[in-house]
Parts: C-alpha cells; sequence; structure tokens
C-alpha cells in the first residue's frame, strides 16, 4: 500500500478498513495486478464496484477511481456518497460526465460511454453473478463458444470469482454508504429480469444455487474458444476457398479475429452476418454481402475484403 494511502487511512480509521478480516478474506480469490502497479477502477458506488475499489486499496494498488455520470438521474446524491467513502478509504475519485449516444438500447449505449471513459485496460467489479447472467443471456441469443464464456477472469474482472452478495457483505461490513441505482431493478431491462426471475426460477427447479453451475459452463466454453482461436491461427480469412475448407467452427474463429483486426470493434458480427460472410467466401456464392455496423464483405479472384458501404454507414 502506498504512503499516501496508509496517511490517509491512519486520518480517517486507522487503517481498519482495510485490514478488515473480511476484506483479507475475500483479498486472495481477486486477480489483481502485484502490488505498487496503477489500477484505473470505474467506480459507480454501488456495492460491487465499491467492494473493487476497496479490495484494490487492500491489494496495494495505486487506484485511479473514476465516476462516470451519465446524467441518467437527474438529482441523484451519487457523488456526496462517493465522496464520503472515499475519504473514508483515502483515496480520490473523479467524475466524468458523458452524454449517452441517441439509439434503441439505453443499457448498451451507457455502457459504451463508459467503456469510452474507462478505456480498454480498467478494472469493472463485474461478480459470478454477472458472469452466470450474461450466460443466460447469451443462450438467449444462441450465442456461439464465445459468448457463452462470458467475461474473462484478470485484471479487467479481478472480482469474478466473488459473488454480489459477498460484495454487499463487505461494504455493510465496512460501514460504507453505497448507491443504489434503481435501474437495477427496473423489469423493462432483460438483464433484470434475468437476475430477479430466471435465475431464482433455475434455482428453485434444480434445489441448488445456479450461478456455480453457468460459471462452471462459462469456463468449459473458454476452454472450447481458446482451442478453436488457435486452431484459426494459421488460417487466412482473406482466402475464400481456404476459409471454406476448414471446419466450420474454426472458419468463424478466423473470421472473428480479422473482423476486430480490420474494423477495430470490438464486438464480432451475429450469426447470420458470419454466414453471409461464408456465403460470399464459397466461389459459388453471392460476390459480396452486407455484414454489420456499414462494413460489407466482398470476393475477388477468391480473395475476400471488408470494406465500408457508404450507403450504409452507421
Amino acid at each position: 500500500m502506498s504512503a499516501k494511502h496508509i496517511a490517509g487511512l491512519a486520518s480517517v480509521d486507522g487503517g481498519e478498513l482495510l485490514d478488515h478480516d473480511l476484506v483479507q478474506a475475500l483479498l486472495p480469490r481477486c486477480t489483481f495486478p502485484a502490488p505498487g502497479n496503477a489500477l484505473r477502477c470505474g467506480w459507480s458506488g454501488g456495492p460491487d464496484s465499491t467492494a473493487l475499489v476497496v479490495m484494490a486499496l487492500a491489494a496495494g494498488l495505486e487506484v485511479d477511481a473514476v465516476h462516470v455520470e451519465h446524467g441518467l438521474r437527474p438529482g441523484n446524491d451519487d457523488r456526496a456518497r462517493l465522496d464520503e467513502m472515499s475519504d473514508r478509504l483515502g483515496c480520490q475519485v473523479h467524475t466524468v460526465i458523458v452524454q449517452v449516444g441517441v439509439g434503441s438500447n439505453l443499457e448498451a449505449r451507457a455502457r459504451n460511454a463508459r467503456l469510452g471513459v474507462l478505456g480498454p485496460n480498467a478494472a469493472t467489479g463485474h461478480t459470478a453473478d454477472d458472469r452466470a447472467e450474461g450466460v443466460v443471456l447469451a443462450m438467449l441469443r444462441g450465442a456461439g463458444p464465445w459468448g457463452l464464456a462470458g467475461m474473462i477472469r484478470g485484471v479487467g474482472k479481478p472480482l469474478l470469482d466473488l459473488r454480489r452478495a459477498e460484495t454487499v457483505e463487505l461494504c455493510a461490513a465496512l460501514g460504507l454508504r453505497t448507491v443504489d441505482d434503481p435501474t437495477n431493478a427496473a423489469p423493462k431491462h432483460l438483464r433484470n429480469r434475468v437476475r430477479r426471475e430466471v435465475l431464482p426460477l433455475l434455482g428453485e427447479l434444480n434445489e441448488r444455487d445456479p450461478v456455480p453451475q453457468l460459471v462452471r459452463l462459462a469456463d468449459h466454453q473458454r476452454e472450447l474458444a481458446n482451442l478453436l482461436d488457435e486452431q484459426s491461427a494459421g488460417v487466412d480469412p482473406t482466402d475464400g476457398g481456404g476459409l471454406i475448407a476448414v471446419e466450420r467452427p474454426v472458419a468463424v474463429a478466423a473470421i472473428r479475429r480479422w473482423w476486430r483486426i480490420e474494423t477495430g470493434e470490438i464486438h464480432p458480427p451475429d450469426h447470420r452476418a458470419l454466414a453471409r460472410i461464408l456465403e460470399v467466401a464459397d466461389p459459388r456464392g453471392p460476390a459480396r454481402a452486407d455484414v454489420a455496423n456499414g462494413w460489407r464483405v466482398a470476393r475477388t479472384a477468391g480473395r475476400l475484403r471488408l470494406e465500408r458501404d457508404p450507403g450504409r454507414l452507421p
């Protein structure tokens, strides 16, 4: 822990918060980098992200806590609670106000705005419960192994082996007054209904907590996704003939890699768009097709290319 953090704690709680037995019991199950490293943490003020900041400080990291204000709940007291908690923890939090883009999916737009501020290397407070919810949502989308695998354990998701109940218990034990976001209970959001209705029903039907089983399923799918990525490493996705000559899951893995490199987009195209790319790869198929987000695939002399479609820019 840095001298700055130790001094801050001594003036507030005498270091007792980070030395709490529950903090020390949960810390070995987290995947933080080595002490002394800097880590940007997204801090909404809820129990999960608050536990993230607490555990990161306890891990001896130089924490850069960032609160992204979307302006979707005017009049909230989030900032006041964050200031109160940061004073007690001996760290600082800075707020960045963002404008949520126009579109139909408010959750996705808010998430994209938040990620744009935090950057790709920031840590978030996602737990095993979030991962289990993601598995169910991926099932409903008919996702492949990459979607079912969901979040990856590591520096960016250091609490992924903790349960949501544990982050709530931790904040309560430390006397931290966390933020309660009412949108987390709004039934109009599918994830909330999965959390509040689907998972409890699965637990009732299976007579046990479904989260560990869903996390295990995600781990199995992660192994499969990693294997497919390895097998596709030698496949040239711009070679139409070579692409359709390999097993379809391997071809899909190669296309996903190509898509990220060529477009710079995080999310791969859905199964319908992937099918269109494979149709164009086939010499008997169409010479071009729309893919997604203003991109199209075209074939010339057996070679594929991704190009912007001026008429279908997002």
